[in-house]
């Protein structure tokens, strides 16, 4: 009976929803509690919090490993029916997803939760960028404008003078580009199979390629780092699934702009455990990008419903 029961319970996270933009947009800014609490996690595991520092790889892997085996765990509740996988797209969508994660745990342990998240907000940008070259896409003056606007506030946040500029922004900057390029194959993947497949395949492959890479820095983790761990890979898998729910129930257009509710979660929890206030500076950097990013949004919402007009 308990068996039926939780199967009953994670199928309906999964299967295909009626649109509800309430509960999309409530599902899309629980997904940006979870990611913030786990950047929080991967701060405090950096730079020392709970022993000795950990490597921004032996997080991600921790990352992949404990998301894995939550994902793996609803699959086998679910036992959800798998087509044959584009495995070109899945191991370049991971790889660059990896990386992406992996630069942003190693941006968080020198600069603020909040600055980090700003300028990761780049990263619909740049896939709007890269879709020039790898999709053949074709952008308008109202995209490049709004590219032109969040790159401007990038460059705000990245402090570029001696005095005061962050080489660690950097790290942010980089995973925004290639979380870019993973935005560009999620596209594509999502025309082609199951959002649930592809986070198995998604997570399982991230688990192969994180175990290897996290091998020349591996080190025993403290009972409180195994703990934190834990929490990073149940809180990336949580949002996964809430992010998925989100989308399931309202156009993309709609949900994109609730998913910058990660900077007000990521300058909470600055504030309650580190101790970190926004200055000018990131305040007026992260709404320049913002202000883009959402220019962008609204500009593919409104490029959608005229798409769509016949």
């Amino acid at each position: 009976m308990q068996l039926c029961g939780a199967r009953r319970i994670a199928a309906h996270m999964f299967v295909a929803k009626q649109q509800n933009n309430l509960r999309a947009a409530a599902f899309i800014v629980l997904a940006t509690v979870f990611i913030a609490a786990a950047s929080l996690l991967a701060k405090a595991l950096g730079t020392g919090s709970f022993g000795p520092p950990l490597h921004a790889l032996q997080i991600s892997h921790g990352r992949f490993v404990f998301a894995w085996f939550l994902i793996i765990s609803f699959s086998i509740v679910l036992r959800p029916r798998l087509n044959p996988p584009h495995w070109g797209l899945h191991i370049g969508r991971t790889l660059f997803g990896w990386a992406g994660v992996t630069l942003m745990f190693a941006a968080v342990a020198y600069i603020p939760l909040s600055d980090a998240t700003a300028i990761s907000f780049l990263n619909p940008v740049f896939a709007m960028i890269l879709a020039i070259p790898l999709l053949g896409e074709r952008v308008g003056p109202i995209r490049w404008a709004a590219a032109g606007m969040a790159m401007i506030g990038a460059l705000i946040l990245l402090r570029p003078t001696p005095a005061s500029f962050q080489p660690a922004a950097l790290l942010a900057f980089g995973a925004a580009l290639v979380m870019g390029l993973e935005l560009i194959l999620i596209k594509r993947l999502s025309q082609r199979e199951d959002p649930f497949q592809i986070l198995i395949f998604n997570n399982s492959i991230g688990l192969v390629i994180s175990s290897v890479a996290v091998i020349a820095v591996w080190q025993m983790p403290t009972a409180q780092q195994w703990l934190a761990l834990a929490g990073v890979g149940g809180m990336m898998a949580a949002a996964q699934a809430s992010f998925v729910n989100g989308m399931a129930r309202a156009d993309a257009s709609f949900v994109a702009p609730f998913s910058y509710a990660t900077l007000i979660f990521a300058v909470l929890y600055d504030a309650l455990f580190f101790q970190i206030l926004p200055d000018a500076i990131s305040w007026l950097g992260a709404t320049i990008i913002i202000a883009g990013a959402v220019l962008l949004a609204l500009r593919e919402a409104h490029h959608a419903s005229h798409k769509g007009q016949p």
